[in-house]
């Protein structure tokens, strides 16, 4: 029984690897993924606190999906592949090499932005700005904490 266990670790292992591709395509994957939900994060900020006069009930709803939806992909646990902290995506990876060593702190931090993410979906269907606000701001600090966790700053 335990060697069919290893053996079915090992293939999922494998398939997760061949999903996720090399090096440079996990960096770019990861590094596409950070620019979309920053440019939906954008939105959010611009008509929640920025400039509320802008406000858009369907677009901050479109966002808040997008994100929600990035967030729940798995794409944060299957493209920090070893050797991601060393590559070029579309840019030089800006991972830390200490992130192999912090697993734990950064799944937690990853179990976090999905759970305020999903919030934030929920809470901007209710179109109240201020809750929204308040969401976005929870959702924000579960970035920065992994931010300063595993990224070099530029």
């Amino acid at each position: 029984m335990k060697i069919k266990l290893a053996i079915a670790l090992a293939l999922g292992a494998a398939t997760a690897a061949a999903w996720a591709g090399d090096v440079e395509d996990q960096i770019r994957f990861r590094q596409s993924a950070y620019s979309f939900l920053s440019w939906n994060t954008a939105k959010i900020k611009a008509q929640a606190s920025d400039h509320p006069e802008t406000y858009n009930k369907d677009e901050v709803i479109a966002a808040a999906n997008a994100i929600a939806g990035v967030a729940n992909s798995g794409v944060f646990e299957k493209l920090y592949g070893a050797g991601t902290d060393k590559g070029t995506g579309w840019k030089t990876s800006r991972l830390k090499p200490e992130f192999f060593e912090k697993q734990d702190e950064a799944k937690e931090f990853n179990s976090n932005f999905i759970k305020e993410a999903n919030e934030l979906q929920k809470v901007a269907a209710s179109g109240d700005v201020a809750a929204i606000k308040t969401q976005f701001g929870k959702l924000g600090a579960t970035c920065k904490g992994c931010h300063d966790l595993i990224r070099i700053r530029e």
